[in-house]
């Protein structure tokens, strides 16, 4: 049965297409490589009118769906979960300024993000709080010329490329309450004081994942984005369309995964067969696609009743646990059929092995997802 109208569908095969005409796997593969950004496609993808999509028509956007986005990043996905994190990352910050952001604010940035002109990261973790984020202590203090940042942020992705502007996460009280002291600030990326710093990681390679030094950054009053100490608010709210997000594009990485694998599958001859008639291939790739339908379907579930507004914290994190632990086996499983083959990056299944390793701890850990649905289970 398939659960898209017809519009859904023809929009999905129609970020298939452009994925196939107008990127292509060997550019995909050479960004990573190279662990270049993916400017080029960046440009295309905007002049597409795609970064528009989640944007309220009255901010000068097209008021799409959250269940139309998620088609899309499924299909940004598609050569490397990698090159759609580029994307993504950009409309997460963005979407926190349409909901939080002050009118001047939305003025300033939306528009320049619609265009492809600026980009957005957003930066919640530090050396000392990855899943316990709410423990941040990079201080942001107000002086006579703004907001005054020091410490230091880490895996932030995005952050190291042109014109961005991070949404970081930052404490303002420190004499608060643990998730009461917190805010959130806008700082560009060539803001003095910040020194990023993109690290050598085994997967977002072309996105790049960043360390941020800071020693002093002054932004000024107007960069608060939404309310002072209300910046776990803001987490929680990104972190729904964020999860979402990467659930979809995991599913279209996976998807892409079995499709290489079962392709060899057929082209591969060993002992006089081609290995697809092995009754261990056969399972094995079987399992496979089961797993990534599974998948999508958790996913669209979740997405749907985002676009409609419905609860949905145990079917978000289900779906993010469920793609990100299904990306990570298929992949593995995909270097098992290719077997020496896999250990080239011209096979792309070794980088879509490295990015379902990371596929599990980026985004809340499948730990923490696990915690979030016993929650919701009434499981303290």
């Amino acid at each position: 049965m398939n659960f898209l109208t017809a519009e859904q569908e023809m929009w999905r095969e129609n970020v298939h297409r452009f994925m196939e005409k107008e990127v292509g796997c060997e550019y995909v593969q050479r960004c990573d490589a190279a662990r270049e950004y993916p400017y080029e496609a960046y440009r295309k993808v905007a002049e597409a009118g795609w970064l528009r999509m989640l944007i309220p028509e009255d901010q000068g956007g097209d008021g799409g769906a959250i269940f139309e986005y998620a088609l899309m990043c499924e299909g940004l996905a598609r050569y490397g979960f990698d090159f759609a994190t580029a994307f993504m990352v950009s409309t997460f910050t963005a979407m926190n300024i349409v909901k939080y952001g002050t009118k001047a604010q939305q003025d300033r940035y939306l528009d320049a993000f619609m265009r492809g002109k600026l980009r957005f990261s957003i930066s919640i973790s530090e050396p000392s709080s990855g899943s316990d984020a709410a423990s941040a202590r990079t201080r942001a203090t107000r002086t006579p010329d703004g907001w005054k940042i020091q410490g230091q942020k880490l895996w932030c992705s995005g952050a190291a490329a042109e014109n961005v502007v991070i949404a970081m996460l930052v404490r303002s009280d420190p004499d608060a309450k643990k998730h009461s002291g917190l805010s959130m600030l806008l700082v560009p990326n060539d803001t003095p004081g910040v020194d990023i710093r993109k690290l050598p990681t085994m997967a977002r390679r072309a996105t790049g994942t960043t360390e941020i030094f800071l020693d002093g950054a002054i932004v000024p009053e107007e960069n608060l984005l939404g309310v002072e100490g209300k910046g776990w608010e803001i987490i929680g709210s990104h972190l729904e369309l964020e999860r979402i997000a990467v659930a979809a594009a995991y599913v279209g990485n996976a998807q892409q995964a079995v499709t290489d694998a079962l392709k060899y599958a057929h082209e591969r001859i060993q002992f006089e067969r081609k290995i697809y008639e092995f009754q261990a291939i056969k399972h094995m790739l079987a399992d496979m696609q089961t797993a990534v339908d599974a998948a999508r379907l958790l996913t669209y579930r979740a997405a749907d009743m985002a676009s409609n507004d419905q609860p949905c914290t145990r079917e978000v994190s289900m779906a993010k646990l469920f793609a990100s632990e299904t990306l990570q086996t298929i992949t593995r499983q995909g270097m098992q059929i290719l077997g020496g083959h896999s250990m080239l990056p011209e096979s792309n299944m070794e980088r879509y092995f490295r990015e379902g390793m990371q596929a599990t701890i980026g985004g809340g850990t499948s730990q923490i997802q696990r915690n979030i649905i016993s929650k919701t289970m009434g499981i303290r």
